[in-house]
């Protein structure tokens, strides 16, 4: 028990005496220990990967299990095997590879080394001060963590000199701890969109997930099991070849790497930014683009290694090839087809058509900035090119019943063509009630009555009537109507005039003047 005891306090002495800076040398020294073993420990203590002043925050148990008493070890072996645990770990970032393919790779070098069950036990050891926090292993090329910042940074307007506030957008691959970062006008869907875009492409891959926090353009209903995706989120992804994997509600380690990112990027960037000033968000960007190279390139604590460095090596050759082009948003509603066969796009103002058999059905409707997608119970059923010229009817004829295709043939020509049957009078007097009216869809109506006055009264008579009627000032179906139902298509040019003037009531007579 006592040698023990001298054993744990030797080591405290000596992890004292190192984060003071002293040397092995004087540290034998003072201590009365060989300046060999003093050396053999501060090589066990820096094969841990801990600073002294966390080994020595260890109680006197863990301490005895990370430097067992020389007696109960072969010194030299286990020397050799902990100076490769920091290789180990890096390795195992890596898909495919496991403890079983490190311990087979450790005795082809080391043919009297540990065997698999001591192997693993002494890397279990050394692993567990490392996870003390629940620290999560990460996989090369698995996942990036995305997020806000909770603070914002800002531009002034040029023109107004209004201050501007801007979102702040975090993406990071907690393998190697590359980082992302992006001033966005907001967070609404489609400059969400733009940023994950922008972050992918930085990369210069994908990786197997993205991983959001509960970010309303990303969730649209949290769950710790099974959120529910945006639709458009979830189509970026696939656009990829990705998938989303949210963190979980209530699940604060989920979070802790991103929150710990964005704590860097506020001394970071943040700070630095808050001496300058910025007249626009491309400038802004521009700024956050340089200080973020910086952040990449400077070494991390106890790796000795940068991000971007650990990136390169380890993790950039797992990420999947991006795709040419950039993710283009879209957006989806649900529509109920109306009874003309056509749905109405409020984004737009206009109405796009639907084959006519779907007349009542509700269709679930996709656009971006190209085309309108209309699919029903998961079945495209039509596709249009958007329009923005708000009020238009963007038809394809054989969606339409052939009622309906008749009225979408209507046109000045369509109904010159109708006439030419009837009569030269009868085309002409279409043509001038068609530019008389303001709306051509009322000349269109009255053109089809006209027509159907041959009916009754055969086209001869209506092509006369029209012949009278275009001696008139105004053009109208109740014109041509009231010209055969008195039978002055039949009169002489002369005899229909003096009909009109003793038919007329406000003709007083000769004898009213006597």
């Amino acid at each position: 028990m006592a040698s023990n005891r001298i054993k744990i306090m030797d080591l405290r002495q000596l992890l004292q005496l190192k984060a003071k800076g002293l040397s092995n040398r004087k540290s034998s020294l003072l201590i009365g220990i060989h300046r060999n073993s003093i050396n053999s420990y501060v090589r066990l203590f820096n094969s841990t990967g801990m600073s002294y002043k966390e080994l020595l925050t260890q109680s006197d148990a863990e301490l005895s299990t990370l430097f067992p008493l020389h007696q109960t070890i072969d010194k030299r072996r286990y020397e050799e095997l902990c100076s490769q645990f920091m290789y180990y770990r890096e390795e195992l970032k890596k898909p495919g590879c496991t403890r079983q393919v490190l311990w087979k790779e450790y005795l082809t070098s080391h043919p009297e080394g540990y065997g698999y069950t001591q192997f693993n036990e002494h890397f279990k050891r050394w692993l567990k001060p490392l996870k003390g926090s629940g620290k999560l292993n990460h996989k090369a090329g698995d996942k990036v963590y995305i997020d806000y910042t909770g603070k914002k940074l800002s531009y002034t307007d040029k023109e107004t000199g209004e201050l501007i506030e801007v979102e702040v957008f975090v993406g990071i691959l907690p393998c190697s701890n590359y980082t992302f970062v992006e001033a966005s006008p907001s967070q609404k869907l489609g400059d969400f969109i733009d940023s994950m875009n922008n972050c992918l492409r930085y990369f210069g891959g994908v990786p197997k997930a993205i991983v959001p926090d509960n970010l309303k353009s990303a969730v649209t209903k949290g769950s710790k099991y099974a959120p529910t995706i945006n639709k458009s989120f979830k189509d970026f992804a696939l656009h990829y070849g990705s998938v989303i994997n949210p963190t979980r509600t209530y699940s604060p380690q989920d979070k802790a790497l991103v929150e710990g990112a964005v704590k860097l990027v506020y001394q970071r960037i943040f700070y630095p930014l808050s001496k300058m000033n910025f007249f626009s968000l491309p400038d802004l960007n521009k700024e956050i683009k340089r200080l973020l190279e910086e952040y990449n390139d400077q070494p991390m604590t106890n790796i000795e290694l940068s991000r971007k460095q650990q990136f390169l090596s380890i993790e950039a050759s797992y990420l999947s090839p991006l795709v040419q082009n950039n993710y283009e948003i879209k957006y989806y509603k649900t529509s109920k087809v109306q009874k003309m066969g056509y749905i109405f796009l409020s984004d737009d103002k206009n109405y796009y058509s639907v084959p006519y058999r779907y007349i009542g059905k509700k269709v679930e409707v996709s656009y971006n900035s190209q085309s309108v997608d209309i699919q029903y119970n998961r079945e495209r059923i039509a596709i249009h090119r958007r329009s923005f010229q708000a009020g238009r009817y963007i038809t394809i004829k054989d969606h339409l019943s052939s009622s309906h295709k008749f009225y979408s043939d209507w046109s000045p020509l369509f109904f010159e063509k109708l006439a030419r049957p009837y009569g030269v009078a009868v085309v002409e007097y279409f043509k001038c009630l068609i530019e008389s009216k303001p709306y051509p869809e009322v000349a269109y109506k009255q053109c089809l009555g006209l027509l159907s006055l041959s009916k009754e009264y055969n086209k001869e008579r209506l092509n006369n009537a029209c012949k009278r009627g275009l001696t008139n000032h105004k053009y109208g179906f109740h014109i041509i109507e009231n010209i055969l139902k008195n039978n002055m298509d039949k009169l002489e040019q002369d005899e229909q005039l003096n009909h009109e003037i003793a038919a007329h009531k406000n003709i007083r007579g000769a004898a009213y003047y006597q």
